[in-house]
C-alpha cells in the first residue's frame, strides 16, 4: 500500500484537517500558514474543531480560532480574550469578549503584528490572569 503524504505539523485528514483541505486557494494556504505559526508559539497550544472551525487552546483553555467571514469567505484570527487586548489591528465588531484580526489571503501575512497579538494573549494565560486547567 502507498503511504500517505505528510502534511505540515502532521495534519491528518481528520475533522480538523478536513477543514483546511476543503478550502479553496488562496484561503487554504493562508489558513495552513496561520495554523503552523500559531502552533509554533508554545508547546502547550493544541488544536481541535469547535463549531466547525479550528480552535486553538492553551493548557485546555480556548485561546483563539481561525475562521472565515460569511461573504466573501475571507480568513480572520479570533482571540477569545480579545477584550483584554489593546492592539490597533484588532477589531471588536459585534462581540463583547472577542476581537478579530482580518487577514488578506492574497497578501503577505503580517507575521510581526500577529506574533505581538499572540504573545499578548498568551501572556494572559501564562501569567494566570486567565486560569488554565
Amino acid at each position: 500500500s502507498r503511504s500517505s503524504p505528510i502534511f505540515s505539523h502532521n495534519i491528518m485528514l481528520n475533522t480538523v484537517g478536513s477543514f483546511y483541505f476543503k478550502q479553496p486557494e488562496p484561503n487554504q494556504s493562508c489558513l495552513l500558514a496561520l495554523r503552523d505559526f500559531i502552533l509554533q508559539q508554545d508547546t502547550h497550544i493544541t488544536e481541535s474543531l469547535k463549531w466547525g472551525t479550528p480552535c486553538f487552546s492553551f493548557r485546555n483553555r480556548m485561546f483563539c480560532f481561525l475562521a472565515l467571514t460569511k461573504a466573501p469567505q475571507s480568513p480572520y484570527l479570533l482571540l477569545v480574550e480579545g477584550h483584554r487586548l489593546d492592539h490597533p489591528l484588532l477589531e471588536t465588531g459585534t462581540r463583547k469578549r472577542m476581537k478579530s484580526l482580518s487577514i488578506g489571503p492574497t497578501k503577505d501575512l503580517p507575521f510581526a503584528p500577529i506574533q505581538e497579538i499572540l504573545e499578548a494573549a498568551l501572556h494572559l494565560y501564562r501569567s494566570g490572569q486567565i486560569k488554565s486547567k
